[in-house]
């Protein structure tokens, strides 16, 4: 089942631009970085952290899902 996901995850045509892919990385780490810092709410620094590593996956493997989704409606 893990490996599903992962496929799901990493498959698929890259459809992000060069200027997504790179914003999107930028922007990952960011808020992946701003979440490491201490805060009181430990919810809400986890969830900036998923965000932020979604979005720094999205730019690397240059594959969106939810634009694929899109462009087939």
């Amino acid at each position: 089942m893990a490996n599903d996901m992962i496929n799901d995850i990493f498959s698929g045509q890259p459809n992000l631009s060069t200027t997504e892919r790179a914003v999107s990385v930028a922007l990952g780490l960011g808020i992946a970085a701003a979440a490491a810092q201490p805060r009181p709410n430990k919810i809400l620094s986890l969830l900036a952290l998923v965000v932020g590593v979604g979005l720094a996956v999205r730019g690397a493997t240059g594959h969106c899902a939810v634009k694929a989704a899109a462009d087939h409606l």
